[in-house]
């Protein structure tokens, strides 16, 4: 979670940005574009920094500088704190700097300054200035130094600039900060010896890690076994669809071992399917046995590091049943570590589990750089100095602690704890840390005072005027999110709800809340919000996915989009009415045989058809429930001569007596006079017809092994303003919205979705707060909507009863 603060000038004016729930922020945006305003989007995303991305119109003859202030707390690896800035101006600079001091209060130890891309004759424009406690870092070179040759308009700056330092390590209880009744308290002791460990690494050699994967692998863990202490005991574990060993048991890592080991994973080739479960069960009964054996050390500190590239879909294959297993067999023992290969990989499910056994997980982007990748996070782990380290304050003096006790401390790294205090005025209290070491128990006692920071840096004032209350708040958004994903259902609504309060409290863009600026409005000039979001690493690695289809749909369908309501039907099959009007949604299910055919859109003026044909599982569930999904749709405009049929294996399109098949197996399109086609593989359609409505079709693809399911499809209208008054069906009737009130809300059988009574079309009908998924952004998971959910298949909300809208044919109109 990073924390932002973002303000806008134009034409002199100054606006800051409020922080708001993300679904408000959302509403806020949409109807500011619904409305022709300009607006603008800015998300984060990023592989070892954040990245925004800005979308804005912006009025001719105007001037719009865009400020950016941006809070984060640097963690501490390898033994030093990185600051990176990646620098792609793609252009000169008239104006071009890179400032940055730094204050820290222990003294700095050491402190370097580079780019990637700063030859020798730039190097000199790198200055420096370091004392005790302070330096200062500039880059600023002129117009003329930034070109890539006399007189031509190339830059040399391209690539990231790095600042890397550590400070002084005090030998007791570490560094204590305490400021207006908070503090935040900064462990990482020195010239510690390391614990032995033991390691157990699980590698993935299914036939998706064929090629430059597999080869990346081998390399790093060639370079990682090469790196194993002799005190160390290791083993290997391999998995497809099978699972084999090294050896039966752990190993100590001796030079002979570990050239025997080296020559074994050179050996490795891919093939088959991946089965996560027992290989890591494998991993867990290795290490459990060499302990109840006394084969490893007492005192050592035991790892299972898993390297992946895929979902599990062979032996125990549901994502919860392997992370209840796992938990269970490793029982707080030892370690997990996860790292996932590239954006396929099911990124949620290894962090969650990783979390869930005291350890993280870490995504290896695929690129020439991956062996460095993973032996970097190697060395990260790979000297424990202290295991169940339990960091303990006066309970009568401090409350609201965040996370006081870590599994392992390893060398280079750091932990870092924030509390509040009872007594505001509090300036010292006692602190002791109590850790597990080489040989013997790690003890030491010191007392935290209070420095007066607003004196010995009174320039620095809004640096630490609140710093440590605003750390503390962000530790415990952290924990809270985390709990978010690995609690039980109780805690995980608890923990969402607080951490959205403190999110609002403070000002904080997580994956909760949005970031939205706004001028206020004048009859002569209304403006309208930008807004930024918080991506999460599993978000980033979804809109990652759509990369290579996302900016078409922003600069022509979205932004569109936005001018009216989105209404789709998607899953089981689940029917969604946007309407941003009254800030709200409604939805509601159809339930009937598979292989009915229902009429979604028909507009007789604008000569538009779209019926869509259901289909069920291959064979009834052991829970007897009949699911059903959309499996084919046609669509028609009868003014432009066009035909479509879409089903999950391919888009048949007609025209003027001429036929086309396009397959979802590759990226493609087709363009015409009247109508534009885009495929996307494997994901979606966008049907562009001129000078009207848009729609998408997303494709949902399912393991072709899987007992029940098969593909399906969803269907999303963009555009849906450009229709006449009188569309109708399922979704068309709903286009240009519906008006409705709703009171007496009160508790449902589910705690977070509470029941109430709307009234809408002149009845009273009983509906349930709930969401419903839209898989525009991210096809496998979607994205919760909040809605009310209208029962019995819609009735009192469509117009007459669901069986009305059934058709005798895909293009038919009864």
């Amino acid at each position: 979670m990073t924390v932002f603060v973002y303000l806008r000038e134009i034409e002199g004016q100054t606006y800051t940005g409020e922080v708001k729930e993300k679904e408000k922020a959302k509403k806020q945006y949409q109807k500011a574009v619904s409305t022709g305003q300009t607006a603008g989007l800015v998300k984060a995303s990023g592989r070892k920094m954040e990245k925004f991305t800005v979308s804005v119109n912006i009025a001719a003859n105007s001037n719009v500088t865009f400020i950016l202030t941006h809070e984060e707390l640097l963690q501490r690896k390898l033994g030093q704190y990185e600051i990176m800035t990646r620098v792609k101006p793609k252009q000169l600079v008239q104006h071009f700097e890179i400032v940055a001091d730094i204050y820290e209060p222990q003294g700095i130890a050491f402190l370097e300054a580079y780019g990637t891309f700063i030859s020798n004759e730039l190097l000199p424009l790198v200055e420096k200035t370091v004392s005790d406690k302070k330096a200062h870092i500039s880059f600023c070179p002129t117009l003329d130094q930034q070109r890539k040759c006399l007189g031509c308009e190339g830059t040399l700056i391209d690539g990231d600039f790095f600042i890397k330092y550590d400070v002084n390590r005090a030998e007791t209880i570490g560094d204590i900060q305490i400021v207006n009744g908070y503090f935040v308290h900064f462990f990482a002791p020195s010239d510690l010896p390391r614990v032995p460990k033991n390691v157990v690494f699980v590698i993935d050699r299914s036939g998706s890690m064929r090629g430059i994967k597999m080869k990346q692998t081998k390399d790093a863990m060639l370079a990682i076994l090469n790196d194993l202490a002799e005190d160390d005991y290791f083993g290997i574990v391999l998995f497809d669809s099978s699972i084999s060993t090294w050896k039966e048991s752990l190993t100590k890592a001796t030079k002979e071992n570990v050239s025997e080991a080296q020559q074994f994973i050179q050996g490795i080739t891919d093939l088959g399917t991946t089965n996560i479960n027992d290989a890591v069960m494998k991993a867990v009964d290795m290490i459990m046995k060499g302990k109840r054996d006394k084969k490893v050390p007492e005192r050592s500190v035991s790892m299972v590091i898993l390297m992946t590239d895929g979902m599990p879909n062979s032996g125990e294959s549901s994502v919860p049943q392997i992370q209840e297993n796992v938990l269970l067999a490793m029982g707080g023992n030892m370690t997990l570590f996860c790292l996932g290969f590239g954006d396929d990989v099911d990124y949620s499910f290894l962090d969650v589990m990783s979390r869930q056994n005291k350890g993280l997980a870490r995504r290896i982007y695929e690129g020439s750089d991956a062996t460095v990748q993973l032996q970097g996070f190697y060395e990260e782990v790979a000297s424990p100095l202290l295991s169940e380290v339990d960091l303990r304050y006066p309970d009568n003096l401090v409350n609201s602690l965040t996370t006081s006790h870590y599994k392992q401390l390893f060398n280079g790294s750091e932990i870092v704890v924030a509390g509040r205090l009872t007594d505001y005025s509090l300036d010292n209290f006692l602190v002791e840390v109590f850790a597990h070491g080489f040989e013997e128990d790690f003890i030491v006692k010191g007392q935290a005072s209070a420095q007066e920071w607003d004196i010995l840096y009174p320039e620095q004032e809004y640096i630490f005027g609140d710093y440590t209350e605003r750390l503390w708040a962000y530790l415990t958004i952290q924990e809270l999110l985390s709990k978010r994903e690995t609690g039980t259902a109780e805690e995980k609504g608890n923990a969402t709800a607080q951490a959205l309060e403190m999110s609002l409290q403070y000002s904080f863009v997580t994956p909760l809340t949005s970031m939205v600026v706004t001028k206020p409005e004048t009859d002569e000039e209304p403006e309208g919000p930008l807004i930024a979001d918080k991506l999460t690493e599993d978000e980033r690695q979804k809109a990652q996915r759509f990369g290579h289809f996302v900016p078409q749909l922003m600069s022509n369908a979205w932004t569109h989009s936005r001018i009216s309501p989105t209404n789709f039907v998607d899953g089981d099959p689940h029917f969604m009415i946007e309407l941003p009007e009254q800030e709200d949604a409604l939805c509601f299910n159809i339930d009937d045989r598979p292989g009915t055919i229902f009429n979604l859109v028909r507009d007789q003026l604008a000569g538009i058809l779209v019926n869509g044909q259901t289909i069920g599982d291959k064979k009834v569930a052991p829970d007897g429930k009949v699911n059903t999904y959309f499996g084919r749709f046609g669509i028609i405009h009868q003014g432009l001569g066009v035909r479509l049929e879409v089903t999950t294996h391919d888009i048949t399109v007609s025209q003027d007596g001429k036929q086309a098949k396009l397959f979802w197996s590759d990226t493609t399109s087709l363009k015409g006079a009247n109508m534009d086609l885009q495929v996307t593989k494997d994901r979606s359609l966008t049907v562009t017809l001129r000078d009207s409505v848009r729609f998408v079709v997303i494709l949902h693809k399912v393991w072709k092994q899987h007992p029940y399911h098969q593909d399906y499809l969803g269907f999303y209208t963009l555009d849906s303003h450009l229709l006449s008054p009188s569309v109708h069906g399922l979704l068309g009737q709903f286009y240009h919205g519906v008006q409705f009130e709703v009171k007496d809300m009160r508790p449902g059988e589910v705690p977070e979705k509470p029941d109430a009574t709307m009234l809408v079309k002149g009845q009273e009908l009983t509906v349930t707060r709930g969401w419903q998924r839209d898989f525009r952004w991210d096809v496998k998971n979607g994205e919760n909507i909040p809605c009310w959910f209208i029962h019995s298949n819609g009735n009192g909300l469509i117009d007459g009863n669901h069986t009305d809208y059934i058709m005798s044919g895909l293009f038919k109109t009864v």
